[in-house]
């Protein structure tokens, strides 16, 4: 996306960009010429981020689960464009054996996190920004040992409707990813391509997302002036399966 420059003079901040899909919307960010806030709990993954970048960036610490944290990031942020959150904590495993800590940490960084995002940063956005925050394909096919990150990614879906009014007219969208290879997936080894294979044999688009798939859908909820409360599906049709 070289070739985009949608973003020049606009400030974009990334929460989760050391993660692969945060890294790779930072990077076709910088490049349609955005100045990029790359936030986070990680700096050592922060800065593998800008050193990727082709355009000017900023690297500030940020944890989701401290109120404090995201209070002193937005008293050192001043005023911005777009805001794109990607963080997601797992707390996946058989209901008996689920850790009430680790669900409030995926809590923390899906539902609890974006409304403390919203509280104390909607007065820096500017006149036409937006949040945008990462749900999943999981809230719409639950699955077995899968019911924290069901919950959460659904519950984020209707935080971004409630958030819409709240803040209007500062947009607030989400977008749902379903299978995608951003990365994420290579610790399955040699069993990775048998795995994407049947995810593509199996929803109606006939193939698993990649990274570009995800920063076009973000791209489209930033740009769009009259969309706003709306989940944008980019999993293939895969909830529909």
């Amino acid at each position: 996306m070289s070739d985009d420059t949608r973003l020049k003079g606009q400030r974009l901040v990334v929460v989760g960009a050391g993660s692969h899909t945060g890294r790779a919307i930072a990077k076709a960010a910088s490049a349609a010429g955005a100045t990029v806030v790359l936030a986070g709990p990680d700096l050592r993954k922060l800065e593998w981020t800008a050193g990727e970048l082709s355009g000017p960036c900023e690297v500030h610490r940020l944890d989701l689960s401290d109120e404090g944290s995201i209070a002193d990031f937005a008293g050192r942020l001043g005023r911005f464009d777009h805001l794109v959150s990607t963080a997601a904590i797992p707390a996946n495993g058989p209901l008996k054996d689920l850790d009430l800590a680790q669900v409030q940490r995926a809590l923390s960084a899906k539902v609890i996190g974006p409304l403390l995002i919203a509280k104390h940063l909607s007065g820096q956005v500017s006149e036409h920004g937006s949040f945008t925050f990462f749900s999943g394909v999981v809230a719409w096919r639950p699955a077995p040992a899968r019911t924290v990150m069901a919950t959460t990614n659904g519950a984020l879906a209707f935080l971004v409707q409630a958030l819409a009014v709240e803040i209007a007219p500062i947009r607030v969208n989400a977008v749902s990813p379903g299978i995608v290879d951003t990365g994420a997936w290579d610790g399955m080894g040699a069993d990775k391509a048998a795995f994407l294979r049947g995810v593509a044999e199996r929803n109606p688009a006939r193939r698993v997302g990649s990274p570009e798939d995800l920063v076009k859908a973000v791209f489209y909820a930033m740009d769009n002036p009259y969309v706003t409360g709306t989940v944008l599906h980019v999993d293939g049709g895969g909830r529909l399966a």
